[in-house]
């Protein structure tokens, strides 16, 4: 029996409501690395807001707020990952760069997207905190509820691959250009 649970629970949503707030494009750049898609990284990190608000009660550690957050957004993006979806036009369009607007032609990055999209979820998870979310190694482990060790040898096993991948694409462009 706790005493004075509803104020331990009010305090638990203010802090999760100020990290929601103040990591909010982090979240969504996490989701949008996973789908590719603005309106489904937008449902994402809405549904993820919703799932650590309503359950903020369950907060053990206050310190590690951000830590449960940061995996509450994370699991909602297996989730999604993983769930059957039925593609409209639109979205397939917009998913192969085709909309209307779509002006950028980033060639890199979308080498670099294709690449990681290789890796299995947790190694693309790793890669994405630690350089895109400039996460240390740390907290990472933290997020992923692993050993520092682990988190160590798979981002370098993902770099790894990420390097052959990456200068397979190369090798095979040039041979286009030739």
């Amino acid at each position: 029996m706790r005493i004075f649970p509803e104020k331990k629970d009010k305090t638990n949503k203010k802090l999760i409501e100020g990290i929601i707030l103040e990591k909010y494009n982090q979240f969504y750049r996490l989701a949008y690395s996973y789908v590719h898609n603005e309106a489904d990284a937008s449902d994402i990190v809405q549904n993820g807001a919703y799932k650590a608000l309503r359950n903020g009660h369950t907060l053990k550690h206050p310190e590690y707020a951000e830590t449960w957050v940061y995996r509450i957004m994370l699991n909602e993006c297996f989730r999604y990952v993983k769930q059957s979806r039925f593609l409209s036009y639109e979205a397939i369009q917009e998913e192969n760069g085709e909309e209307a607007g779509y002006t950028e032609d980033d060639y890199a990055n979308i080498d670099l997207q294709r690449a990681l999209d290789t890796l299995p979820e947790k190694d693309k998870a790793i890669v994405i905190l630690r350089y895109f979310e400039d996460r240390k190694l740390e907290e990472i482990a933290e997020i992923l509820e692993e050993n520092v060790n682990t988190v160590k040898s798979r981002l370098y096993r993902s770099m790894k691959k990420l390097r052959d991948v990456l200068s397979e694409e190369a090798g095979s462009n040039e041979g286009i250009l030739n």
